[in-house]
């Protein structure tokens, strides 16, 4: 039976045949204040609390507006996890690199935030044509530097990854964020640890390809939670108005929506499982609620 990775969500897992399947990623879709933030959080903490991974997983945050998303506070609050903040000024050292690994002491942080604080939304249609070159000119530093955070917390037993901050858009071919999604996905994620490695290195690969190649991970443990904030918040809405073809998300191997249904003179939250590629799966709507435990489905 394929290993899988526990939501941590209570109740859910059942739902879709014992969990998240490794390797692939899940988009959740939600409107603001459904508890995306809490979901993926659950997920992140899942495996070590479990005493299954080594470490809990990572968050690269794609806003430019901010940390709208409250990671840190929600995660103290969870799991009085501390998350530590990466630098986007620091600079990836291979020598001290792998002397923290032969160490066993962390390199990386826990929470990366890839494009600095514009205030608003990145994307060809919000900036004009000159702070649209400059950055399209920064995102190459900006990979670079994801690519030093992601690739060293997978080397060191991350196995969990969150990708956050992502906004909706009319034309996602017009959005740096869905740029840096895609080439993340799979350029990173998907891609085997040696090549990632060979992207990070450059010509030093081979003055470190011995300690690479001993501390290469495997690609398909890995599982990634892409978290979507929706203008829609009604569950029907967003069940009706499914992803289209051409939508980034529709690619993910598992969808879960996150929305608000009527139970008589009120509104509560519920969640439905649109897609689980590979494993049976429920097709019933589900009742959630959010307690200061985080999410749990509702029997």
């Amino acid at each position: 039976m394929t290993k899988r990775l526990s939501t941590g969500i209570p109740g859910l897992d059942e739902y879709l045949g014992g969990g998240l399947l490794p390797g692939t990623t899940t988009a959740i879709v939600a409107g603001t204040g459904l508890g995306k933030t809490q979901f993926s959080l659950q997920f992140l903490n899942a495996g070590c609390a479990a005493g299954e991974e080594t470490q809990r997983g990572v968050i690269l945050d794609l806003t430019a507006r901010g940390d709208s998303q409250n990671h840190h506070n929600y995660a103290k609050a969870l799991f009085d996890w501390t998350i530590t903040t990466q630098s986007p000024s620091q600079t990836f050292d291979p020598d001290d690199f792998f002397a923290k690994v032969a160490s066993g002491e962390r390199y990386s942080a826990d929470y990366f935030q890839a494009f600095p604080y514009a205030g608003r939304r990145v994307t060809k249609r919000d900036l004009d044509d000159d702070e649209w070159r400059e950055w399209k000119y920064d995102l190459t530093r900006r990979l670079d530097a994801t690519i030093a955070f992601l690739y060293t917390n997978f080397s060191q037993g991350a196995r969990r990854l969150l990708v956050d901050g992502i906004e909706p858009v009319d034309r996602q071919g017009d959005s740096i964020q869905f740029e840096m999604l895609e080439y993340v996905v799979h350029q990173i994620v998907k891609k085997e640890a040696p090549w990632v490695a060979r992207d990070l290195f450059r010509q030093n690969f081979r003055k470190y390809q011995e300690q690479i190649e001993a501390n290469a991970y495997p690609t398909d443990e890995i599982g990634a939670i892409l978290s979507y904030t929706s203008p829609e918040t009604q569950l029907e809405a967003l069940i009706d108005k499914p992803l289209e073809e051409g939508d980034y998300f529709a690619q993910a191997n598992t969808v879960i929506y996150l929305g608000k249904i009527r139970d008589g003179l009120k509104f509560r939250r519920a969640l439905y499982i649109s897609k689980h590629r590979g494993s049976v799966c429920s097709d019933e709507i589900i009742p959630y609620e959010i307690d200061d435990a985080g999410l749990r489905v509702v029997q």
